[in-house]
């Protein structure tokens, strides 16, 4: 991967947004998407977060269904994502896993990470299995990825279709047109996401 480096100007770091979202592990799984997704984050319109054990969720499930991808390469991916976001590894939250109620108790510690990273929200494509009634009680909204990126674009219109450019124009093998690409995101379930970038589809 080749996240681009943290922003600066005139030798100063650019202020990175203070709103902060925790990216659950379905989300990091298909890489169309954690691409995307880390693109946004290293553009520093926001703050990212995760930890390890989100890093081992996402890994351990490529795993089952890629066999053919080596465990190696997908460690690596994880030493990038932690090197090119900033500030982006949540530890120490363990301890509040018990004070959350959510439908799968194996879920808490996403919300607990949440918690202690004071993030305002947290992306996933499992809306159900994070309640608002239970996240309200911590100031943190459960928010789908074509939301999340469709509120980044309406925000950061230049800034998500430069995103995309990058994606696409590292896809090497095989290589993909826009309108492939697009293709791809929608099978992400990202339909409002393609419909706001396929109007820039020429200068993808």
């Amino acid at each position: 991967m080749n996240w681009r480096p943290r922003l600066r100007t005139s030798g100063w770091d650019i202020e990175v947004s203070r709103f902060t979202v925790v990216y659950d592990a379905c989300c990091l799984y298909p890489a169309p998407l954690r691409d995307l997704l880390m693109e946004l984050a290293t553009a520093e319109l926001f703050r990212a977060k995760w930890t390890q054990v989100i890093h081992d969720e996402w890994v351990r499930n490529v795993l089952a269904n890629r066999p053919d991808i080596a465990p190696a390469k997908l460690q690596r991916i994880c030493e990038l994502m932690n090197s090119h976001a900033p500030d982006c590894l949540v530890e120490g939250y363990e301890h509040l896993i018990d004070v959350v109620t959510l439908p799968d108790a194996n879920d808490r510690h996403v919300v607990a990470a949440a918690i202690h990273a004071r993030a305002d929200a947290i992306v996933t494509f499992n809306l159900k299995d994070f309640p608002a009634s239970e996240l309200g009680r911590f100031n943190i909204e459960a928010i789908h990825p074509d939301d999340f990126v469709s509120f980044q674009f309406d925000l950061h219109e230049s800034a998500v279709v430069i995103a995309a450019r990058r994606c696409l124009r590292r896809l090497r093998n095989p290589p993909k047109t826009a309108d492939e690409y697009l293709a791809t995101l929608k099978s992400q379930s990202l339909p409002k996401t393609v419909a706001a970038l396929r109007r820039y589809a020429a200068i993808l």
